[in-house]
């Protein structure tokens, strides 16, 4: 099972005005774990900076003014996240609206809603009422987020694909049963190849005499040709 966990830095908060994106990360889960392939590039959004933008996400005019404009690498975003894939977003709806007004300013197909996954709803849903920020999450499960002086959508994204394992089970998600240890598995050799030792005098019979008769007695009926008179004593 193929997901995508995937994150964008924008301008503001209006995606339908003129609010766009300047960053998207993402990086590639394969059955959970990571593969190791990404995807991250920051975007022209052919628009000044806010200065509160700029202080959340460190990116300025300066450094955005020779960046590829987004229908420069719409098609490069595409092709990464396939068409089937699920989309695992913290927060999916303003992820999936920015990205979704950017395609259809470039003429692309849009994303359809059934492909994410908010991890914001599943960590509400599993710890009602518990802060469900991607910082908060990371508190609770341990996950290193120091390197989180500013919003990174690639950053961002690895840490949320920790937070994510998290969510639905552990970092090791399908049950693996451990491989016995070669001192376990020659314990188990030695357990099974012993012998017991022979005992000094064998036990007594535990037969009684008339049960002993009554087989006599059963025997005799057999005729001489029966298996329990050839090899009777």
């Amino acid at each position: 099972m193929r997901e995508i966990v995937l994150d964008t830095e924008t301008t503001g908060f209006d995606a339908e005005k003129d609010d766009r994106i300047v960053e998207i990360g993402a990086l590639e889960l394969f059955n959970h774990l990571p593969t190791g392939r990404t995807f991250h590039v920051y975007i022209n959004p052919e628009r000044s900076m806010p200065t509160e933008a700029f202080e959340v996400h460190g990116l300025g005019d300066d450094f955005l003014r020779d960046k590829p404009k987004f229908s420069e690498i719409a098609q490069d975003f595409l092709d990464f996240v396939g068409d089937d894939s699920k989309l695992v977003i913290h927060n999916a709806s303003f992820d999936m609206k920015f990205l979704n007004a950017e395609l259809k300013r470039a003429g692309l197909p849009v994303l359809p809603w059934g492909r994410a996954l908010d991890s914001l709803a599943l960590a509400r849903e599993k710890f009602p009422g518990a802060p469900a920020s991607l910082d908060a999450l990371c508190r609770r499960f341990g996950v290193d987020n120091s390197g989180r002086e500013l919003h990174g959508a690639l950053l961002d994204s690895e840490l949320l694909a920790e937070v994510y394992l998290e969510l639905i089970g552990g970092r090791q998600p399908d049950l693996v049963l451990d491989q016995p240890s070669q001192k376990q598995s020659q314990d188990r050799t030695d357990t099974i190849t012993a012998r017991p030792l022979s005992r000094p005098a064998p036990l007594p019979s535990r037969l009684t005499e008339a049960e002993a008769a009554a087989h006599a007695e059963f025997v005799s009926k057999l005729g001489e040709a029966s298996i329990w008179a050839r090899y009777s004593d």
